[in-house]
């Protein structure tokens, strides 16, 4: 069978005769409208992406450097500056943090004790040894157990500097000394807690703004800055603190110690106080002297807490704080060369004083509470 060809015209009048038309198809004007005013927005869209590009680039390389790079600049001194700390080398104290001191209000809370009516005898030393072994308050079980039972004597035993053996004055001298600073320790605790939980609120009462204003003043910090009241107001480690009293009273046997509970030979100018034996004529400085070792206490944690001479034992506090380290008495005690004219050899005598009688193992303990507050804390 022969297949036919058939062109278009043919095909066109075939189906003429069937009634139908073959007509090319014509876009409507419409259409073409449509078809340029696209090209127009794609155009005009791509022109204003590409200006708004340019334009933003400068802004977002200041960013850049600004923030992301600052932010790792800010890291990397972060880092360079809890080095230093574990090495116990020297830091930058330039910052404005923790500047200038207010002196007004200072110790007043410390003073008010010696405003209180008081019956305190002075227990002998025996009586006291008597009284810890009634309680079953003794070193070994603390170092156990890490509680301390809550006792607080306000006076040392005249016959410290008469016992021979220096095992038995040391345990009498720490078993009175630690729970005067773990019981100042938990009054700064509460306070933080406090001062922080101010802090996350977006509006705080009239009476969290007293309680800021006194604390402002207690820690002397000027103009009501924050930053500073935050890096202030911490604990210092038991165990410094048990070191220290140990070498500025000699275990409890200086003069100063037990006529005026001076317990950390802190320097007065004005006010009562007892003068050393060996101070020149013209000396015009004196020993502070307090009506109860826990007043000695308190005033020494607050010297440390707002002395300028003690900035960079600050400083290192707070970067042990911002790196959720534990305030290490072996690492801060590099930081209070100036609490004594000796000064590097001071330092060294301190951690000899820590190490040789275990003192970091107190660092630990908790004051058995005698309150609702105080459970909070074990």
């Amino acid at each position: 069978m022969i297949k036919k060809k058939f062109d278009l015209e043919d095909i066109k009048k075939i189906l003429k005769k069937k009634g139908l038309t073959i007509s090319k198809k014509k876009h409507s004007k419409l259409f073409t409208l449509n078809q340029e005013y696209k090209s127009f927005y794609l155009t005009l869209a791509v022109s204003i992406f590409v200006i708004l590009f340019f334009f933003s680039l400068p802004s977002f390389i200041d960013f850049q450097k600004n923030t992301i790079l600052a932010s790792k600049e800010i890291e990397n001194k972060s880092k360079s500056n809890l080095e230093k700390v574990l090495k116990g080398q020297p830091l930058d104290n330039s910052t404005q943090v923790d500047e200038g001191l207010n002196i007004k209000n200072l110790l007043e809370d410390v003073f008010k004790f010696d405003q209180l009516p008081t019956d305190t005898v002075r227990l002998t030393a025996s009586t006291i040894e008597q009284l810890f072994k009634d309680t079953n308050y003794n070193l070994d079980e603390v170092r156990k157990t890490k509680l301390v039972k809550p006792i607080t004597l306000s006076l040392l035993p005249e016959e410290m500097k008469m016992i021979e053996s220096s095992t038995r004055k040391k345990n009498l001298f720490i078993k009175i000394i630690l729970p005067l600073v773990l019981e100042e320790n938990n009054r700064i605790k509460l306070d933080r807690i406090k001062l922080f939980s101010i802090l996350n609120k977006n509006k705080n009462t009239d009476a969290e703004k007293k309680w800021l204003n006194l604390k402002f003043k207690q820690y002397g910090v000027l103009n009501k800055d924050l930053s500073t009241l935050k890096v202030r107001m911490d604990e210092i480690p038991v165990s410094l603190a048990i070191a220290q009293a140990a070498k500025e009273t000699g275990w409890g046997t200086s003069r100063f110690a037990l006529e005026g509970n001076a317990l950390y030979g802190q320097w007065t100018w004005s006010g009562e106080g007892i003068k050393p034996a060996g101070a020149d004529s013209d000396a015009t400085h004196k020993v502070m002297k307090f009506k109860i070792l826990k007043s000695s206490v308190r005033a020494y944690q607050r010297n440390l807490n707002t002395h300028s001479s003690y900035k960079n034992f600050r400083l290192a506090r707070a970067e042990l704080r911002d790196n959720k380290m534990k305030l290490d008495s072996l690492i801060l005690a590099n930081y209070l060369d100036k609490y004594a004219e000796t000064g590097k050899n001071y330092v060294k005598i301190l951690k000899q004083i820590i190490k040789q009688n275990s003192l970091t193992e107190f660092d630990d303990a908790k004051l058995l509470p005698t309150s609702k507050k105080l459970k909070s804390l074990i």
